[in-house]
């Protein structure tokens, strides 16, 4: 989300618009979607709150899970966008500034209510070779990235996003290198993301890459394939899906 609109971009820039977010969030859920994602790319580089007016929005129109994120940053914010219709609240930049906010937000939420989205890229610098970026991708932090997503993992959180800088955008397929090091890393549910471009992408995020949820974006905001195409496919492949 910017600016009140859905947008996709490449390695976190060239933005392109991709729709109205309501009218996207009743289409997804429609087309079969598990879950939808909302996170407000530029909260934390506004240095702002997440916009709670589009949590309402779409939340008012689905009845399927969603996670945000964005901007989230103390336990008051938790609870409003939990409370404007969230089930689950992403951290990423604020979790890195305050750990303890993963830990305290776990205690008081449940950890199912807390996910923490972890941005990196290629760095061959760091023991892994991947480094943890934070504000939209604009900040490298200097720390290694799988390090992160265990600690994140022992300190309560429900579920880990991790997004390779490198595949974002691209339809080039998942990092299954960094997908898989962060399920081989912790013990909670990790979600593919980043880089899907075609079916065979998210078999692979799925079966190398130990992903328990596939997200994607182009190809379901512009249209190169559904939903249902991808289910059916993973189905086929002897994946356990809900259709």
């Amino acid at each position: 989300m910017k600016d009140g609109r859905v947008v996709k971009g490449i390695h976190f820039v060239e933005l392109k618009e991709a729709g109205d977010p309501v009218e996207n969030a009743a289409r997804y859920q429609q087309e079969g979607a598990d879950e939808l994602a909302m996170l407000d790319i530029a909260a934390t580089l506004e240095n702002r709150k997440t916009r709670l007016e589009w949590v309402r929005r779409v939340s008012d129109v689905i009845d399927i899970p969603l996670t945000v994120g964005g901007g989230i940053a103390t336990i008051e914010d938790i609870d409003l966008v939990v409370g404007a219709g969230a089930s689950t609240v992403s951290m990423n930049s604020a979790a890195v500034k305050t750990p303890a906010i993963i830990s305290e937000a776990s205690k008081h939420f449940g950890p199912e209510k807390i996910a923490v989205a972890i941005d990196a890229r290629r760095n061959p610098g760091m023991p892994s070779g991947f480094e943890l970026v934070v504000s939209g991708g604009t900040k490298p932090v200097g720390k290694d990235a799988i390090e992160w997503a265990r600690f994140c993992s022992d300190s309560g959180a429900g579920v880990i996003l991790p997004t390779s800088m490198d595949g974002d955008g691209t339809r080039d397929g998942y990092d299954i290198e960094f997908t898989r090091a962060v399920s081989d890393a912790v013990s909670v549910p990790v979600i593919a993301s980043g880089g899907a471009g075609k079916l065979e992408h998210f078999y692979e995020a799925a079966v190398d890459g130990k992903a328990s949820t596939l997200l994607a974006a182009s190809v379901f905001h512009f249209r190169i394939l559904s939903i249902l195409q991808v289910k059916e496919y993973l189905k086929s492949r002897g994946l356990n899906v809900r259709l």
